[in-house]
Parts: C-alpha cells; sequence; structure tokens
C-alpha cells in the first residue's frame, strides 16, 4: 500500500499536494445526485410501470416491490460499505458503486417482467449503497468541522434538486418515450460522473478494518423479515406466519445489536459513537425524514395520475416550488449551520415540513383546484432546505477520520432503513385505506393497473390517498420531537 501524508483537511495519498476539497465534492455530487434522481423519477413511473408490468391486478402493492427492493439492497449493504471505504479508499468504493449503478440501470431499461425489473433494481440498490458513504466520509475527512456545514449545504441542495429533476425528468422521459427511459437516462450521467470522479476525486489515506461477517447476516435477515411483512401483510391479510416474520426480525435485530455490544475487535456498528448525542439524535431524525420523504411520494402521485387525470409530467410540475425553493435555501442553510445551534434550523425545517404533508391531506379531493397544490409545495420547500444538510453536519460534525466511512454508513443505512419501513408502511396502509373506502370497487369496475379509474370510484380513491398521509406527517413530527434533544456542538461552545 502506498505511503500517505496527513493535511489539515484530510488524509492524502503521497504525491498529491493538499488543494480545495470542492471540485471533488461536485465531482460526487454527480453520483450522489443520480441516485436521488432515480428514487424520484421511479415514483412519477409507477403507475405507467403497473400498467405496463403489472396489469392484471388491483393490488398497489405489487409496484412498490420496485422501490422496496432498491431501498432494501440499499439499506443491507451500507454498514460495512462504508467501513470499504475507509479500507480500500472511498474514491476506489465509490467508482465500483457508480459502474456497478449505472450497468444495472440498462438491465432496468431492457426489463420485460416485473419481477426483472425488481432484480435489476436490487442490483441499483447494491451499486448504491458503496457510493452513498463515500460522499459524506470525503466530506468528513477533506473539509475541516467549521466549514463542513457549508459542504453539506451542497449536499442538501443536491436532495433538493433532485425532488425537481427526478419527477420533472420522469414525467418527460414516461410521456415522450416510455417509463423504460427513466432508466436508460442514467448511461451517459454515469459516464460522465465517473470520468469527473476518476479525475477530481483525491486518493484519501486507507485505514485497517476487520469486517464483522456475523454482523452482516443478522442485519441483512432481521431487515429482511421486518420489512417482507410490513410489504406484504396487506396482501395475504394479515395471516398468523406474517406477525411471525415480523416478530423474529425483530428478534434477530435484537441478537444484532447484542452481537454489536459484545463484538471486542471490529463491530459493524460502532456502537460508542452513539454516545455522542447529537449522533445519535440526527440519525432519529433522518430515520424520521427517509420515512417521510419515501411515503409521501406514493399516495400524492397516484392520486395526482389516477384521481385527477395528471400526466407524469403534469404531475411532476407540482413539486417545482419545492424542489427551487429548497435547492436555493439549502446553502444559504448550510453556511448559517456554521454559526449556530442546528435545533434553530432543524426544528423550523421539519416543522413546516410536517405541516405541509397535513396540508397537502386535507387539500387532496377531486374538487381542489390544481394550483393550490404548490401551496404546499412551496411550504414543504422552504422546510426542507433547514433538513437535509443540517442533519448531515450534525452527524457528521465530530467523526474521527478513522470513523468516517463507519459513521456516514450508519447514517445512511438509519436513513434508508426509514425509507425502507417508509415505502413498506405505506403499501400496507394504502392498500387498507383502499379497500376501507372502496369495499367491492375492483369486482365493479375500478381498475388501478390501467391508470383509468371510473368517477364513481374517483372520491373514495382520493379520499384514500388522503388519509394515507397522515402516516409520513406523524412520523416526521416525531423527529421534530427528537431534534429537542440535540446540543449546542463544541465548536459553538468553545467560542
Amino acid at each position: 500500500m502506498a505511503e500517505t501524508i496527513g493535511t489539515s483537511t484530510g488524509a492524502y495519498a503521497a504525491g498529491h499536494k493538499p488543494k480545495s476539497p470542492w471540485p471533488a465534492l461536485w465531482a460526487l455530487v454527480i453520483g450522489f445526485f443520480m441516485i436521488l434522481v432515480d428514487t424520484t423519477i421511479v415514483s412519477v413511473a409507477n403507475p405507467a410501470i403497473k400498467a405496463a408490468l403489472d396489469p392484471s391486478t388491483n393490488n398497489l402493492d405489487n409496484v412498490v416491490w420496485v422501490t422496496s427492493a432498491y431501498l432494501l439492497a440499499y439499506a443491507v449493504p451500507l454498514l460495512i460499505t462504508g467501513r470499504l471505504g475507509d479500507r480500500f479508499g472511498p474514491k476506489n468504493i465509490y467508482l465500483i458503486g457508480l459502474t456497478i449503478f449505472t450497468l444495472a440501470s440498462l438491465g432496468c431499461g431492457l426489463s420485460n417482467s416485473l419481477g426483472m425489473l425488481i432484480a435489476f433494481r436490487a442490483v441499483q440498490g447494491l451499486g448504491a449503497a458503496l457510493m452513498t458513504p463515500q460522499t459524506m466520509a470525503v466530506i468528513t475527512r477533506t473539509f475541516p468541522a467549521e466549514r463542513r456545514g457549508a459542504a453539506m449545504g451542497l449536499w442538501g441542495a443536491t436532495a433538493g434538486v433532485a425532488t425537481l429533476v427526478g419527477p420533472l425528468a420522469g414525467g418527460l422521459l414516461v410521456d415522450a418515450f416510455g417509463w423504460e427511459w427513466i432508466f436508460f437516462i442514467n448511461l451517459p450521467v454515469g459516464v460522465i460522473g465517473f470520468v469527473l470522479a476518476w479525475i477530481l476525486v483525491p486518493h484519501l489515506k486507507t485505514h485497517e478494518h476487520r469486517f464483522d461477517m456475523v454482523g452482516v447476516v443478522l442485519s441483512a435477515l432481521g431487515l429482511f423479515l421486518i420489512v417482507f411483512g410490513l410489504q406484504e401483510g396487506q396482501h395475504y391479510d394479515w395471516a398468523g406466519w406474517i406477525w411471525v416474520m415480523i416478530g423474529a426480525g425483530v428478534v434477530v435485530m435484537g441478537v444484532f445489536i447484542w452481537q454489536q455490544a459484545k463484538t471486542r475487535s471490529e463491530p459493524l456498528v460502532p456502537l460508542g459513537l452513539f454516545r455522542d448525542r447529537n449522533f445519535s439524535v440526527a440519525n432519529f431524525g433522518i430515520a424520521a425524514v427517509g420515512f417521510t420523504v419515501t411515503s409521501m411520494s406514493l399516495p400524492m402521485m397516484f392520486f395526482y395520475q389516477l384521481a385527477r387525470g395528471l400526466t407524469p409530467t403534469q404531475a411532476a410540475l407540482l413539486l417545482i416550488p419545492m424542489a427551487v425553493l429548497s435547492g436555493v435555501l439549502a446553502p444559504i442553510a448550510g453556511r448559517i449551520l456554521d454559526r449556530v445551534d442546528p435545533r434553530i434550523l432543524l426544528v423550523p425545517g421539519l416543522g413546516l415540513t410536517t405541516l405541509a404533508l397535513i396540508w397537502y391531506g386535507l387539500l387532496m379531493n377531486p374538487d381542489t383546484p390544481i394550483w393550490m397544490f404548490l401551496l404546499p409545495s412551496a411550504l414543504m420547500g422552504i422546510g426542507q432546505a433547514g433538513m437535509w444538510g443540517p442533519l448531515a453536519t450534525t452527524a457528521t460534525r465530530n467523526l474521527a477520520p478513522r470513523q468516517a466511512g463507519a459513521g456516514a454508513g450508519i447514517y445512511n443505512t438509519t436513513r434508508t432503513i426509514g425509507s425502507v419501513l417508509g415505502s413498506a408502511a405505506i403499501a400496507a396502509l394504502m392498500q387498507g385505506r383502499l379497500e376501507a373506502n372502496l369495499p367491492g370497487a375492483a369486482s365493479h369496475g375500478g381498475d388501478f393497473g390501467t391508470g383509468k379509474l371510473p368517477e364513481f370510484v374517483v372520491a373514495g380513491f382520493s379520499t384514500a390517498m388522503a388519509q394515507s398521509m397522515i402516516l409520513p406527517a406523524v412520523v416526521l413530527f416525531l423527529g421534530v420531537i427528537g431534534i429537542l434533544f440535540m446540543q449546542r456542538p463544541e465548536h459553538l461552545v468553545k467560542r
């Protein structure tokens, strides 16, 4: 292994002079942006995917596996992929992940069955799991703590812009060329991102790590049992074996935490990191955010397209205020965060987003003028500007360079587990609300598989989708409560 030298902002491989970390961050943001766009693109395309690949059933939970398989494959490896970046270098692992993600996108676009698409989405999730921790690890290792807020502000702004580009590009592509092109578009972006990362991202110092394979197996098994049970519970009428599966998953996750506490060498999850209260609270907050962002888009897009008859492009246009305001305000919030207590941004940020979700639910009926949905979209954009970057900055502020990958892996795992649970829970809730509000609709002509809703089911369908929006609002409100327990950062206390 090549010798390495330390710098004031990170540890670069020998032969590399310290230089501005911003070009490397911009190169990594391209891949991170592609991951986020791919998630939001799929939410817009779900009705079209169902119509093309699963038109014979009226269960919405089948097509939701296109999202859940991706998120599950994304969540499970994150704990170890962060360590892989520490061990073999974040640049190398990032490039491998980007290659896998791009090739899997080609497979998704060529899929001719729902099962094939779900399988390739899982491979995409693996690629994303290799990429994501490396972006945060590079920020942690190349930006000093007092300047990290601005870098995480860009990271947060990327999420805001992706919320616009994803749905809008998805709508345009689905309307013009078909759902397959939401995946084909990743090919040129992936190639450009690979070249830029190869040139601009530095080789950072590596650290020796052991890999806790027992922990990997236990966490993977526990997550799968819980998510599969939640996802398929409604489909199997919450049979006894479903509850046994969920309970077994909870037990396995309990064993996993016990095993991590007893592991003396290097556990998969260094529980000592959670002694930092802000790291713990930020992880709780990002789990709530991941749950909310994933779960809210499904009922919203089905309502826009099936109940109100909007095209994917028209539905995406309603998200423009949210994406623009979030993208513009997030970098400003990042710069402010370096000088203030994070709660000053996070409590209003998560709180406004919660109010926007409630507002959406109140508006989701067949008679609301379409333009009115722009108002909660704008409120949500303001809220999200104080959400993504501040949470990430707070979580990583006190991480030592050796633990950068592990901390980033834990943080992104927590976010993705929240997203997985959100996807599974909202699928079950949507199906349950549909059956409660539209008993026998499927047998009387209500067809949710082809994107055509007869007039007599529109009101009941809209009510079901509106009621489903309560779940993400409640979960995010719990996140607001959790944020109140943060502490003032050390670099501010010392002033």
